[in-house]
């Protein structure tokens, strides 16, 4: 097993929530860029605006290194319209992989139409750019139930309206790693959790992210099924060192 190439290696903080100036937050994310290059990790996952400058370094290192970035982050409340300018800019500028938030509130709140529409809209944007679409459903924000209902309509959407050969491009996320939890309670993929994910997005892949934190937990969820592991301590893990980050 090459975990590395199950790894999206991911930094998606601002320089305010880092801490830092702008210009100190491009470098720390030019040197993600460098070090998903150099250790093969499937693919950096990175905020929007940074997705030329990883294309251009990839390019440059003649690397088949993955972008990924992600849409109406963190919250997933934007409108429709919003959501697809945000794709189709990150199409324009190179990205391979879209990561959307999904309005997981109005599926809550029992707007059920509402997230059918952008599962669909937002799928078929990705697809016919011949991209991977994954959708974050922020497992920390749901029940058990609603974990349940909401990988089902996801699945069901996509089952639905495109052909079994796509199935494979549209994942069903676990976390952001940017929600806040009451009394720190893991918010992202726990095996409880990927696990009803698993059962209930089938046939659709699953990314586990937010919480895994070694090689052993990595190597679990790959053992239960995951195809993909979104994770800030890629090197780590893959070095089999644990880590303190949460995402």
């Amino acid at each position: 097993m090459n975990i590395k190439q199950y790894l999206d290696s991911t930094y998606l903080k601002t320089a305010s929530q880092a801490g830092l100036s702008e210009a100190e937050n491009r470098i720390v994310v030019k040197n993600a860029i460098a070090e998903a290059i150099q250790e093969g990790f499937k693919l950096i996952m990175i905020r929007p605006e940074y997705v030329s400058l990883a294309k251009e370094m990839i390019i440059e290192a003649n690397s088949v290194l993955l972008v990924g970035t992600v849409i109406d982050f963190p919250e997933g409340k934007s409108s429709l319209e919003t959501k697809i300018k945000e794709a189709n800019d990150a199409i324009a500028n190179g990205a391979d992989d879209l990561d959307f938030v999904c309005n997981y509130e109005a599926f809550k709140n029992g707007y059920t139409d509402l997230v059918k529409k952008e599962i669909l809209i937002g799928t078929q944007i990705g697809l016919a750019n011949n991209k991977t679409v994954k959708w974050i459903i922020e497992v920390a924000a749901l029940t058990d139930k609603e974990i349940i209902q909401l990988s089902a309509l996801i699945k069901n959407v996509v089952v639905s309206h495109f052909n079994e050969e796509e199935f494979g491009s549209v994942f069903v996320k676990s976390s952001t790693g940017f929600y806040k939890t009451e009394d720190n309670i893991p918010n992202g993929a726990t095996v409880p959790t990927i696990i009803i994910m698993l059962e209930n997005a089938s046939p659709l892949p699953v990314k586990a992210a937010g919480g895994v934190r070694s090689f052993e937990e990595a190597a679990e969820m790959i053992r239960l099924g995951v195809k993909r592991i979104g994770t800030s301590a890629a090197k780590a893990i893959s070095n089999g060192e644990n880590t303190p980050n949460q995402y």
